[in-house]
């Protein structure tokens, strides 16, 4: 899903009187947006400075000097003046200090050479196609700075007829874009007949192969492919011929991407399935022809290992392509990897990052890249944003190849370049996450939202991050007010927006009659609400749609929802750890007073010495005590269920007060005297996961409690010292785990071989290992009779996760 490629052709001069004045028009539009724009931004700058002031008085908001909030809430949009025009700055000091001698100032790497509209040529013809980069590049400049209304304008006016390759292909993705923001019919219906249209332009462009039934089996067949064959017959093209080829891969695969959102049943997914292999195929065959050009050239000069034949753009254009298919591959599952690999696919993430880098070259260990914005390729910046989009967003199912760090140096280095970008913008929110500060993520998301008016649908993803967030700082109302946005506008999850309403009312207000009214009628659409891509139905909403179920069934109730759906969208996660002490855990022991255990887990955590159960406070419960417990809790209904799912919740959140994200950046003025001990976390996380293995089998619905909690039961033992973990010499063990250590090996043996990956990983690797491959040895664990029929909720996003958990053990990396 790219634009076209920039190039750094000069356009000719056959335009005509009536052209020049509508090439003024434009420019005078794009002036009049840049002034309105300025002034709307000082004003958002001056509210934004003194809600920082203010927030930093009260110790809430960012730390003075930041690297990416001054940036993002920046005003300065004189390009002229940074390119060292006489702006005011200029010409005042140019009066102070006449006779002073002044050494010219570098312009900055991250300076656009596009700030106007270049001139368009006319009349068109396929021989001039690349004249229309520049313009192209302008287009662009304009949609990434938030200008998106004038960045369509341009585009049609530019080509009328929607003949041009590049301005045709372009004006393609803006409507792709607009299509899969909104999810309407009416959107994905234009989408796709603008990609289509850019598609077939670029087809007209395309070097026609002597042999037809050559070239097709070249793209389904991997061993012709790959071969020398293609590589001379994209070197006999044209240079307007391979830029079609490239055009026409990218605009198949937008065209292929709607269809597949449209039409939502199996069919049309097969279909559109092929085109996008015959994407991967021409992306793979030019990534062939430029390795193939550069070690040519290599060979017979010392200057450089790339070859200058090939401009940067056409360039930046099959690294996002290489780089995207490779990274796509490697995120497939395994069952569909195999299928994919028989027709020669194969996913390596690496190959496909450093792709990514290299189009805005990006170098691990520098700050800065080596390519600047005035010797980029035009996709140089959705290369950035791919990366973005990988190591902030992609990261929540994936371990392997992340780089939070890498995220945030191209984020400086955009925000810089882009001040009101609204797609970089989302970028810092997501990195505020990451970094478990969710305030500094919300002022971000806020900003994206008041730089950016023209497409509404983009400040959905400002809610839906904004309610998540709120939702790791455990505020209710301020997380349902996002969620009743979206519920009213959005349209992507009506389930879901209705769900997050639900829960966040029955949470906040107990007490309140209204809002149990409101969440009742809320949770009695929500089955009805759910929909299907590709014709699959989609895993969240299958969840919520059993919830909403379950809350009827149990006389409109639920145990813990707002926090389930917390942990479910990684709130917990990324929480600072005052709130989930504070906040998130009395919440749970409130629930498990109610189940009347609270005193039997808090004194089961305390014993210095193990004991067999998990669960009781090594004082045996009669059966008649048993059963007078749960019929005191709403008459046993769900009983097994909410205790399990309190005991999980109690495990993640202890879990993430031991061992917070590997990315979080610690507030240093975080009041850590209420914070529970690092090894008094780390043993009251195992035993609430463990107490989960041990009443699993009475569970009735909500069977995915056991498997997540091996899969996080992992996470945590790979966090523990090797110190914590018995020697395979001693029968004790020297911590209070050895009874479950022993107990998890002895289970992971009976059921996937007893950890035969293990030989090379420490000790608490192992031990972790063991966990995930409970998971996906795809046998039953601990659950009852009900819990063996069919699969368990979120189990494909479960096993995906731990095949990443698996695929980064013995790297280095913490889970």
């Amino acid at each position: 899903m790219v634009l076209g490629a920039l190039f750094n052709f000069s356009a000719s001069s056959s335009t005509t009187p009536v052209e020049k004045d509508k090439r003024a028009s434009i420019s005078s539009t794009a002036s009049s947006s840049d002034s309105e724009s300025t002034a709307s931004g000082s004003s958002g700058a001056r509210d934004s400075s003194t809600m920082g002031s203010k927030e930093r008085a009260n110790g809430t908001g960012a730390e003075e000097g930041d690297s990416l909030l001054t940036p993002a809430t920046s005003n300065y949009n004189d390009m002229q003046e940074m390119l060292g025009g006489a702006g005011p700055s200029a010409k005042a000091a140019s009066d102070s200090t006449p006779t002073t001698p002044t050494i010219p100032t570098p312009t900055p790497s991250y300076t656009s050479i596009y700030t106007t509209p270049p001139p368009i040529t006319y009349p068109y013809t396929p021989a001039i196609a690349l004249s229309d980069l520049p313009g192209i590049a302008y287009a662009l400049e304009l949609f990434l700075s938030s200008k998106m209304f004038e960045s369509e304008a341009y585009c049609r006016e530019s080509d009328v007829r929607m003949e041009r390759l590049y301005f045709a292909t372009g004006y393609g993705l803006i409507q792709c874009v607009k299509g899969l923001m909104s999810y309407e019919d009416d959107d994905l219906l234009a989408g796709i007949a603008h990609t289509k249209q850019g598609n077939l332009i670029a087809n007209a462009h395309r070097k026609k192969a002597a042999f037809f039934g050559s070239r097709l089996a070249g793209y389904v067949v991997s061993a012709v492919h790959s071969g020398g064959n293609n590589t001379a017959f994209i070197k006999s093209m044209t240079d307007v011929e391979r830029h079609a080829e490239l055009v026409y891969a990218e605009s198949l695969f937008e065209k292929a991407l709607l269809g597949i959102m449209y039409s939502g049943d199996w069919l049309a997914f097969i279909k559109e399935a092929l085109n996008m292999r015959t994407t991967i195929s021409i992306y793979r065959q030019l990534g062939t022809y430029i390795d193939a050009m550069d070690a040519s050239y290599a060979s017979s000069s010392s200057s450089s290992a790339t070859d200058p034949s090939i401009d940067a753009h056409f360039r930046s254009g099959v690294y996002l392509g290489v780089g995207m298919s490779n990274i796509i591959l490697s995120l497939m599952p395994g069952k569909l990897m195999t299928l994919v690999e028989l027709f020669g696919y194969h996913g390596d993430r690496r190959l496909g990052l450093e792709m990514l880098m290299r189009a805005g070259g990006w170098v691990e260990g520098e700050d800065e890249p080596r390519v600047g914005a005035a010797e980029e390729g035009v996709r140089r910046s959705i290369c950035d944003m791919a990366l973005l989009i990988f190591h902030l967003v992609l990261s929540s199912f994936t371990f392997d190849g992340v780089d939070v760090k890498v995220a945030s140096k191209i984020l400086k280095w955009n925000l810089k370049r882009y001040p009101n970008g609204v797609f970089f913008l989302f970028g810092a929110g997501r990195l505020g996450l990451m970094h478990s500060q969710p305030r500094k993520a919300i002022e971000y998301y806020t900003k994206a939202m008041e730089v950016q008016k023209q497409y509404r649908n983009l400040h959905h993803i400002s809610f839906w991050e904004i309610a998540i967030a709120n939702l790791a700082l455990w505020d209710l109302e301020a997380s349902l007010g996002c969620w009743r946005e979206l519920e009213r506008e959005a349209t992507w999850s009506k389930s879901i927006y209705s769900y997050g309403m639900a829960v966040c009312l029955l949470e906040s207000g107990r007490d309140d009659k209204a809002k149990k009214e409101e969440a009742a009628k809320l949770m009695e659409k929500v089955p009805s609400l759910r929909q299907k891509i590709a014709g699959k139905s989609i895993p969240m909403e299958k969840l919520v749609a059993r919830k909403a179920r379950k809350f009827h069934s149990q006389h409109q109730r639920l145990a813990l929802p707002a926090l389930e759906m917390a942990y479910l969208f990684q709130g917990i996660t990324h929480a600072p750890r005052t709130v989930i002490v504070q906040k998130m855990l009395p919440e749970v022991d409130r629930c498990l007073t109610e189940l009347g255990v609270y005193d039997e887990v808090v004194a089961r955590e305390q014993e210095k010495e193990n004991v067999e159960k998990a669960g009781g406070d090594g004082k045996d419960v009669t059966e008649k005590e048993q059963k007078e417990r749960e019929k005191r809790y709403f008459g046993g209904e769900g009983y097994w269920d909410d205790y399990c799912l309190a005991m999980f919740l109690r495990g993640v959140c202890m879990r993430y007060v031991a061992y917070p994200d590997p990315d979080a950046e610690l507030d240093p003025t975080e009041e850590l005297s209420g914070i529970i001990p690092q090894a008094d976390a780390a043993r009251a996380s195992e035993l609430a996961f463990r107490a989960v293995f041990e009443h699993g089998p009475k569970i009735d619905l909500d069977h995915h409690l056991v498997y997540h909690a091996h899969y996080e039961l992992g996470r945590l033992l790979s966090n523990l010292p090797p110190t914590s973990f018995p020697s395979p010499k001693s029968p004790k063990s020297p911590t209070n785990s050895h009874h479950t250590l022993s107990h998890t090996h002895s289970h992971a043996s009976s059921h996937s071989g007893g950890g035969a990956h293990a030989e090379n990983h420490t000790a608490s690797e192992t031990a972790a290992l063991e966990q995930f491959e409970l998971i996906l040895s795809g046998k039953y664990l601990e659950v009852g009779p009900s819990g063996r029929k069919g699969k368990y909720s979120m189990e494909n996003a479960l096993v995906m996760r731990t095949h990443a958990a698996v695929a980064v053990l013995g790297k280095g990396g913490r889970l």
